[in-house]
């Protein structure tokens, strides 16, 4: 299992990105799990440029959607036209035909734009007049939002909030990094010379090598167990659903494969489990969403016992 590449990417990005080192090792775990991040921090944090300096890092094809209140699906999915030369009708794909899609400001569509990506992001296809096409592999959605500025947005349903495997939050920078920020633009800009240095046939095989990380029985144990207590929490009105907890799954073996190793610690559960299950559980009413959601799965992690043994398969 070669896991190199990963550092590469990694040294790559880094070469725009200052900082945000655990929010970049985060988007690559979601990256090589196949799964879809939402990056919620408020403007100027550098969510467009950690999308963008992902989707330069990798020859795949790039798509952007600015959302706003009056895009229609449509415009996101792709609609079939009269084409008077031909006499037919053709499809004209949307911007959700590619490999790496920056969705922007996605809290700002109306819902039912919102829900054009819903089949996108969970089977990987898109249905227009009953002609269902399948998108190409490998394909992630990177969507970003603020999360204060609320006029003219609608937030996103639970079903489209479960179809993202982390919701993360860009660093704050210290003074040094914000100095080597400063230094580092002022007279370039390091994003339009970044180049790739993977291909997307690459980061397909990643995804299908990330299925075989090891996990053994015991941490299956307690996943399973940290998934549970979410359901009886005193906190939590409604808990992670077998599908969160088949993301928790997918997450830890993709985190542990960042961390080039071909098998799971209770580290890497302890790692991904804020990112993958905070945004999957519902509050009980009167407490404030994001944070109490983060403070809620951290008390979990503190009640389950964590089990000890020699987590390397046998064979190994």
């Amino acid at each position: 299992m070669d896991t190199e590449i990963l550092q590469k990417l990694k040294s790559n990005i880094q070469k725009v990105m200052i900082g945000n080192e655990e929010t970049l090792t985060m988007v690559l775990t979601a990256l090589t799990a196949g799964g879809h991040v939402l990056l919620e921090d408020v403007p100027g944090t550098g969510k467009t440029v950690m999308a963008k300096s992902l989707a330069r890092s990798v020859s795949a094809k790039f798509g952007r959607v600015q959302f706003t209140p009056d895009l229609l699906p449509s415009d996101v999915t792709g609609l079939n036209y009269f084409d008077a030369k031909s006499g037919e009708f053709v499809f004209s794909e949307g911007p959700v035909f590619c490999n790496i899609l920056l969705a922007d400001e996605i809290n700002r569509a109306t819902p039912k734009t919102q829900s054009s990506l819903l089949e996108c992001m969970a089977e990987r296809q898109v249905t227009v007049d009953g002609v269902t096409r399948t998108l190409e592999e490998p394909f992630l959605v990177i969507a970003t939002q603020n999360p204060l500025e609320t006029l003219g947005t609608f937030p996103l349903p639970e079903a489209q909030m479960d179809r993202f495997l982390m919701r993360l939050s860009m660093e704050e920078l210290s003074p040094e990094k914000e100095m080597e920020l400063v230094q580092r633009f002022i007279h370039d800009e390091p994003l339009e010379e970044l180049g790739s240095v993977c291909r997307k046939e690459v980061l397909a095989e990643l995804q299908r090598q990330c299925r075989e990380v090891y996990v053994h029985r015991e941490l299956m144990e307690y996943l399973v167990a940290v998934a549970q207590a979410t359901r009886k929490h005193a906190r939590i009105e409604n808990g992670v659903s077998p599908r969160g907890t088949l993301a928790y799954l997918r997450a830890s073996q993709a985190y542990a494969m960042v961390q080039g190793r071909e098998y799971v610690v209770p580290e890497d559960m302890k790692a991904v489990a804020v990112p993958v299950l905070a945004h999957r559980i519902s509050l009980k009413s009167g407490m404030s969403e994001n944070r109490a959601a983060k403070q809620a799965i951290l008390d979990v992690l503190e009640q389950v016992p964590v089990p000890t043994e020699d987590w390397k398969r046998s064979a190994l």
